[in-house]
């Protein structure tokens, strides 16, 4: 069995990619680790981290999720427009897993900076899911 974490991050690519105004912007270029010869814009799946939240009926927990959002546009419009899109596909959003319940899945915060080549705008998106799992 997948772990929650592992099962929302297939869930949430899957919506990314569905999405029609996020693939308007990055044309499906969603990855966990993107190749070497990579298309900008894009989006990567990035850090994660999952908390116990259990409950005497349930085993829960919080995920706190990251995505990234790449451009190499000039100024911040592109970067800043992919992740909107991403936050507004994500936030709420009825997302169903296979063995696990998703309570709920929030937008907590967006930043946005210049990466250190002087060039590439880059957005870091977090989540926080709630998810649990009843007991047997």
């Amino acid at each position: 069995m997948a772990s929650a974490e592992l099962e929302l991050q297939g869930a949430i690519n899957t919506r990314l990619r569905a999405d029609t105004q996020l693939t308007a912007l990055v044309n499906k270029r969603i990855y966990d680790q993107p190749p070497a010869a990579v298309v900008y814009p894009y989006i990567t799946m990035g850090e994660a981290q999952s908390l116990r939240d259990d409950a005497e009926c349930i085993d829960g927990a919080k995920i706190y999720l990251t995505l990234h959002a790449w451009s190499s546009a000039v100024g911040f419009p592109e970067v800043k427009r992919i992740a909107a899109a991403v936050s507004e596909s994500l936030h709420m959003a009825p997302i169903e897993l296979s063995t696990h319940r998703l309570v709920s899945i929030m937008h907590r915060q967006t930043r946005t900076f210049r990466d250190s080549d002087g060039i590439t705008s880059h957005a870091v998106i977090e989540l926080l899911a709630s998810v649990h799992k009843p007991l047997a």
